[in-house]
């Protein structure tokens, strides 16, 4: 017969107690600390479209903005923050380069390069997402390559849709040459300096998370 009695230990109970309160702490902190990155991510956008580098062919630092945000708090929510760009944008705030916006703007000419930034979001996600890792340079660099490329696409074939329907009608290549050829050098400029950036300031970012 055991006249052993089973006790239970105070501290591993509570210890217990606190775990289970813990996880939906941490759901929450995690959540708000995403909608905050968006929320950055979204002004950074904004500020560099305001930023117009001069020269032989004047560009703005919005690209830029965009693969840095990415590259900093990742693939889900730099996704968001270029999502609420454009919606800011789409509902009037003037957020676009030269301070406009509306929805006009994103029916304009230069409207598909702005709705091509989510596909370099929606690139860039799904290759963190592939890759299940953290996303070496090797892996930022052609996510951020193909997705500007898509943004290309989807940019150029809607500024020739829409420039042909009010004035004469041009091909493709004519707006390629015209939209995106002199902005190459630029732009892959932008991209690298955006994932180099990145790469030094994620660790901080971290670490303060």
């Amino acid at each position: 017969m055991d006249n052993s009695t089973s006790t239970t230990n105070p501290n591993h109970t509570q210890n217990n107690h606190n775990l289970h309160n813990n996880g939906p702490r941490r759901n929450e902190t995690g959540k708000t600390r995403s909608l905050i990155h968006a929320a950055l991510g979204a002004a950074l956008i904004a500020v560099c479209s305001f930023l117009t580098i001069p020269g032989a062919v004047p560009f703005t630092l919005q690209t830029f903005a965009v693969c840095m945000v990415l590259c900093l708090f990742g693939g889900k929510v730099g996704f968001s923050a270029i999502a609420v760009y454009i919606a800011l944008g789409a509902v009037g705030a003037p957020v676009f380069s030269g301070f406009s916006g509306g929805f006009g703007v994103l029916l304009g000419t230069t409207g598909g390069y702005i709705v091509g930034f989510l596909l370099i979001g929606a690139c860039y996600w799904t290759v963190e997402k592939l890759t299940r890792t953290p996303m070496t340079t090797v892996w930022q660099f052609a996510a951020l390559i193909v997705g500007t490329l898509l943004c290309y696409a989807c940019g150029t074939v809607w500024f020739a849709a829409v420039y042909s329907r009010a004035n004469s009608a041009i091909g493709f290549t004519t707006a390629l040459s015209w939209c995106v050829v002199p902005y190459l050098l630029p732009d892959a400029a932008k991209l690298t300096l955006a994932v180099l950036l990145g790469k030094k300031l994620r660790p901080y970012l971290n670490r303060r998370a």
